[in-house]
């Protein structure tokens, strides 16, 4: 599996329609997701995922509106339940054949989280449906697996969490050793790094992508909160004390960047996971989520400095967390083909 910052062909969406997903306030999600197209298409492809025609034809009026250029915009007659395309998408593989390379797509089974949403059949078959239409190799392993759970440096280093991969609600038969098989077989890797819990609100029961990226082969960002009486306090200093002690492929040491938590976005009485680790990076941009004025420039800077050659742009998405996901749980990239080395 190539890293996200490697170059993309394209950009994967599953086109936001499900309002029970964002209670009372659905009217801003499409608006946001046009300036996920915006700032994407003038650099690569974006691949968005539709009910069919009439949703289609709806989509591309509403960008158009919005004045989004959809020249570099393909739409697909993929059904779906919900917009979380990073969990439910395809996950793209590559290998070296005789100089050139090939590439394959993992369908990993989805359910919602541990069942938390039913129904999810459609969201299911996306990867299955994705595969067929460009005649790609499909592997099925059988398990349950969400593509915000992992995080790889495409070496053959890969970060997971506990709280979610060993959670009795995704494979209860499956032990540490036999997911990390799965991983090994499936993903091509060979190293794989195990954080502790995630942050609170997270109904992914933990995802990595809340907590902690690769940024390079040798680098990781990673979310601190500095507020003792915060509940994400102890966690996050747990998991940043574990990659301190943590080695690549090659046994050297991890490169460790601190992140901030922003202050707690709350709606309705709930705590939404927040968490600029929730970046999204593609060809020239990364799109970064905004929450909190001053704490947002500190994240922004940050990023900026380990993304020289990209820029970093920051979008407000206090709305879009009330679905409970940011950039990175709607995005999936499709790693473009390039000479085997």
């Amino acid at each position: 599996m190539p890293a996200e910052w490697e170059p993309h062909r394209g950009t994967w969406l599953s086109w936001p329609h499900k309002e029970a997903s964002w209670p009372g306030n659905f009217a801003p999600v499409p608006g946001i997701f046009a300036q996920i197209v915006r700032h994407l298409a003038p650099d690569e492809e974006v691949h968005i995922n539709v009910a069919g025609p009439a949703m289609e034809a709806d989509v591309r009026a509403g960008l158009r509106r919005r004045g989004v250029d959809t020249a570099n915009v393909f739409f697909h007659h993929n059904p779906t339940n919900d917009a979380w395309c990073r969990d439910h998408g395809p996950i793209f593989l590559q290998r070296a054949v005789n100089g050139r390379r090939e590439e394959a797509i993992v369908d990993w089974g989805y359910n919602a989280w541990g069942d938390k949403y039913p129904p999810y059949d459609l969201d299911d078959v996306v990867p299955e449906r994705i595969a067929a239409e460009y005649g790609l190799p499909l592997f099925q392993p059988r398990i349950v697996m969400e593509g915000g759970s992992l995080d790889v440096n495409g070496r053959g280093t890969l970060l997971t969490t506990e709280a979610c991969l060993l959670n009795p609600n995704r494979n209860p038969e499956l032990s540490r050793a036999r997911i990390e098989r799965y991983l090994a077989d499936y993903l091509g890797v060979r190293n794989i790094l195990w954080l502790g819990d995630g942050i609170v609100g997270d109904d992914t029961d933990g995802h990595v992508d809340d907590l902690t990226r690769f940024v390079d082969p040798r680098t990781v960002v990673t979310v601190v909160e500095d507020d003792p009486s915060d509940p994400n306090y102890e966690p996050l200093k747990e998991n940043l004390q574990r990659l301190r002690t943590m080695t690549d492929q090659d046994g050297d040491p991890l490169r460790v960047v601190t992140l901030p938590m922003p202050r707690p976005v709350v709606r309705e009485g709930q705590r939404l996971p927040a968490s600029y680790a929730n970046f999204y990076i593609a060809n020239r941009v990364v799109l970064l989520p905004a929450y909190d004025p001053e704490r947002d420039a500190v994240a922004e800077r940050t990023l900026q400095a380990l993304f020289p050659d990209r820029r970093v742009v920051a979008i407000d998405c206090t709305d879009l967390v009330w679905g409970l996901g940011a950039f990175h749980c709607v995005t999936q990239q499709w790693p473009a083909l390039s000479p085997a080395a």
